[in-house]
């Protein structure tokens, strides 16, 4: 394949819109709270959920380039980028957080990375964090050579993923007063929150720590739209320690609810999130008759 454009990616034939699935939970009910399962996950086996969303403007702006992209260890989103290459037949390169990672053997998350012909540079924590950098940008291509790759920044988060998640806002407008999602670097709901109608709001449950996504967010629909859109807020109280992290708690409601709706959760995002959503709804803030959207962003891996 010599180019990606908007029919090679219809060709991988997406689920979309995808499903919304009027979940019966009397947790939720007995506060008078109606809840939806956004059933992105069910969008495509491979690239499950907001992935598909984020990267598929990407990948057709890639036009056959090698696409350069990053995160850590455990990425949702290298794999997802990985899957597409493979899929699309673009070569990927993925920049992976953790010198020290690069004489072990390989992870699951990240052997799935290397089975779908994604190239792998491990970079130090310093340099990673200096990513964005114009002058370490330039170094990091030259390492891995590609210095005409197109570039996708970590989590997927650019203008054009913003404008991919538009999307999922409006297939959810005609659906719910309030739409949730978790949220890693923010594009998801700042796309979200675009294509919501006016009167419907969203709400983000950061999960990792450090109260950064406000601004973060702001600055993403500056370059997606010109300026800020919708009506959204965040709640960071539901990380759990931070990304990736787990406590026995959030273990033990997601074993409840899977054993509740037979609906594995993925721990990173969805559980956090729905744990989120049922304390809020016991603390009263949704009012009563609210009908609640949660965005099922991923699925458990392997």
């Amino acid at each position: 394949m010599t180019g990606t454009d908007t029919s090679d990616l219809a060709a991988l034939r997406p689920r979309l819109p995808s499903p919304v699935q009027e979940l019966t939970d009397g947790r939720f009910e007995r506060h008078g709270v109606r809840l939806l399962l956004k059933r992105d996950d069910l969008i495509h086996p491979e690239l499950v959920g907001n992935k598909w969303r984020k990267l598929a403007p990407n990948l057709t702006a890639a036009d056959g380039r090698t696409v350069v992209t990053f995160g850590g260890a455990y990425s949702n989103h290298l794999r997802a980028a990985a899957a597409a290459g493979r899929l699309l037949g673009l070569p990927t390169v993925g920049v992976v957080r953790g010198q020290e990672l690069a004489g072990r053997p390989l992870n699951p998350s990240l052997t799935r990375c290397a089975a779908d012909g994604m190239r792998l540079h491990f970079v130090d924590r310093s340099t990673y964090r200096r990513k964005a950098e114009p002058e370490t940008l330039a170094a990091l291509l030259r390492a891995v050579d590609a210095e005409d790759a197109v570039v996708v920044p970590e989590g997927g988060s650019n203008a054009e993923a913003v404008r991919g998640c538009r999307a999922l806002g409006e297939e959810l407008g005609g659906h719910a007063d309030v739409a949730a999602v978790a949220c890693g670097t923010g594009g998801t709901l700042a796309g979200l929150t675009a294509g919501l109608p006016r009167g419907r709001r969203s709400l983000g449950i950061p999960v990792l720590r450090g109260g950064f996504l406000d601004g973060d967010i702001r600055r993403l629909q500056d370059r997606a739209f010109g300026g800020p859109r919708g009506d959204w807020s965040l709640d960071d109280r539901f990380h759990h320690g931070g990304y990736a992290r787990t406590t026995p708690e959030l273990d033990a409601f997601a074993e409840d609810f899977e054993r509740r709706h037979g609906l594995p959760l993925e721990r990173t995002y969805v559980a956090k999130l729905l744990y989120a959503l049922l304390r809020l709804a016991e603390e009263g803030a949704f009012p009563r008759g609210t009908t609640l959207a949660a965005v099922v962003t991923g699925r458990p891996f392997p």
